[in-house]
């Protein structure tokens, strides 16, 4: 293992997952303690105190230095749609109308317009604001998000706006402070999606917090991101946004930690309800530089670059007119391990692939499902396998296709021209072993099973670094300089200049990990930066100046050689 630090540290990672809620205790040893337990949907929070009791049945809570947490909560709470009301106030200026972007029943439009160099070109309409609000209000509406055009340029009208809300709202989301990007769309969508999960997410932390409480865990609590980095709890609370697919992200920093990758390799993950499917470019990980789609909205949420597929050991066996189907509805555990319809798990274990549970429960199913279907239950077991492999193989090569028809962005640069043509396989999750024979053979490749794969997602997430990304503007004409999500303005000199950019951009995002708690091994690298002259008649005015500067995802340490 390489040292996490030359004092005693000792992390705990815990992973929710559609199937079952892994945790690991790590510490200068390596592994301490591991865990894993089924994933209570109603009530994820029991998963939690369940895992984390069988791990203090290892270690002391005392000696916990610091926690991080995956969860499925706000990612199911999208895709279920149990989401809540959302309040949307947009305003545009000249262009494209806004209501080509508009996002839930209870969108308003409110004139005024800030330019592109962040002027105020035409005051907010507070009366139309003072309506839209009022209209929101008869909806019993207490949740709202507020979008500017060039807000990251100019925070002030959605400032003010936040201010006429907050007299009676519960949370109110200002777009300036999601990202600097200027995308306007995927703003407005990215905004209401945090408004629509904050009080369903608040409600879960608190609850959380005050359970780690109880087992006597005073570590700091950290939320896994999609972009494989971390969040303390208490900043997450104001983007909650940030923790959706955070499992999928469990799943490649835990095999960063675990294998030593250098070259285009695929990762999949195979749980018990899907398989998350990651690719890496010469050993680094992949990333959507954009920000994901959510319900075919695109968002300014960065994420690691994953696929999830309806495969998993857990997915149920039906038969089909012409055959038979596989996944992706899961309708309880295998029958091996007590469920009422044989799963892929039992057709494995049919096949003697796999040895898991009550065996004899499983042969009995696939001989009730063979009887039915005319067959030998080995027969329809490699049925059944030979689909799942060969959906998983189609779903690979459909993503290689679609990943190489357009630029390589990877956590560290973008690789023009690349292709990804994997060399190595990679497996983690429960079915991992008994599926690298299979596997192997179908891409070719040889399949590597890491020590701890049943629990590589929690070691993932125990081992992720905190992260964040800023982006600093600076106009020396206005001789104004801002970092939209640091709420940093201030005053600068006309002679100031990419170097002055580069470094206050770097030391206002050290200083703020540092505030938060997540200034240990913080690396802020620029990945971004550029100078424009500004002119007005046949003279330079001064310059427009852009700087993004960000602290890379990766692990804390990793547990090979």
């Amino acid at each position: 293992m390489i040292p996490i630090c030359e004092v005693m540290t000792m992390f705990l990672g815990l992973d929710v997952g559609g199937t079952h809620t892994d945790g690991v205790v790590i510490g200068t040893e390596g592994v301490m303690a591991s865990a894993k337990v089924a994933t209570d949907h109603s009530n994820l929070l029991n998963s939690i105190n369940g895992a984390l009791e069988k791990l203090l049945t290892e270690v002391r809570p005392g000696d916990i230095d610091r926690v991080n947490l995956s969860t499925t909560l706000s990612t199911n709470a999208i895709v279920e749609g149990k989401v809540e009301k959302v309040g949307v106030l947009v305003s545009a200026g000249p262009g494209i109308d806004p209501s080509h972007y508009a996002i839930g029943r209870n969108y308003h439009m409110v004139e005024g317009a800030i330019d592109h160099r962040g002027t105020e070109i035409k005051e907010l309409d507070h009366n139309r604001a003072e309506q839209a609000f009022k209209e929101c209000r008869k909806e019993n509406i207490r949740l709202y998000s507020v979008v500017t055009k060039f807000s990251p340029r100019n925070p002030g009208q959605e400032n003010a706006l936040r201010q006429m809300l907050a007299k009676d709202a519960d949370f109110v989301t200002v777009g300036h402070q999601l990202s600097g990007q200027l995308n306007f769309h995927r703003r407005i969508v990215t905004a209401y999606y945090n408004s629509a999960v904050w009080r369903l997410y608040n409600d879960f932390a608190s609850a959380m917090d005050e359970s780690f409480q109880k087992h006597g865990i005073t570590a700091p609590i950290n939320i896994l991101k999609a972009d494989g980095g971390t969040l303390p709890l208490l900043v997450s609370r104001n983007i909650p946004v940030e923790s959706i697919l955070s499992g999928p992200a469990a799943s490649v920093m835990g095999i960063m930690a675990l294998c030593r990758i250098v070259q285009d390799s695929l990762v999949l993950d195979i749980g018990g309800t899907t398989t998350d499917i990651a690719l890496f470019a010469s050993g680094i990980p992949l990333i959507e530089q954009e920000g994901i789609s959510l319900e075919d909205r695109l968002t300014l949420v960065r994420a690691l670059r994953t696929k999830s597929i309806g495969i998993g050991g857990d997915s149920a066996i039906a038969m089909v007119p012409g055959g038979i189907t596989v996944g992706p509805e899961r309708k309880g555990p295998s029958m091996a391990e007590g469920g009422v319809q044989p799963t892929l798990l039992d057709a494995l274990n049919c096949l003697k692939i796999a040895d898991h549970g009550v065996v004899g429960k499983s042969l009995a199913g696939m001989d009730d499902l063979a009887k039915k279907a005319g067959g030998s239950p080995e027969e329809l077991a490699r049925m059944a396998v030979d689909f799942s492999v060969a959906t998983i193989r189609r779903e690979v090569e459909n993503l290689l296709k679609e990943i190489n028809e357009k630029p390589v962005y990877t956590i560290h640069e973008m690789l023009e021209g690349k292709k990804i043509v994997p060399e190595a396989l990679y497996l983690m999750g429960g079915p991992a072993k008994p599926f690298a024979g299979l596997l192997s053979e179908a891409f070719g490749l040889k399949a590597v099973v890491p020590e701890y794969y049943t629990v590589a997602n929690a070691v993932g997430a125990a081992l992720s670094r905190t992260t964040m990304e800023v982006e600093l503007f600076a106009d020396t004409e206005k001789k104004r300089m801002i970092i939209p999500n640091l709420n940093v303005n201030r005053e600068i000199p006309a002679n100031y200049n990419l170097e002055d950019a580069r470094r206050d951009a770097r030391a206002h995002l050290l200083k703020y990990m540092e505030e938060i708690g997540g200034g240990d091994h913080a690396e802020a690298e620029i990945i971004e930066a550029s100078s424009f002259n500004m002119v007005g008649g046949f003279y330079t005015t001064g310059k427009n100046i852009r700087v993004k500067c960000q602290i890379k995802p990766g692990v804390l340490a990793c547990l090979y050689g």
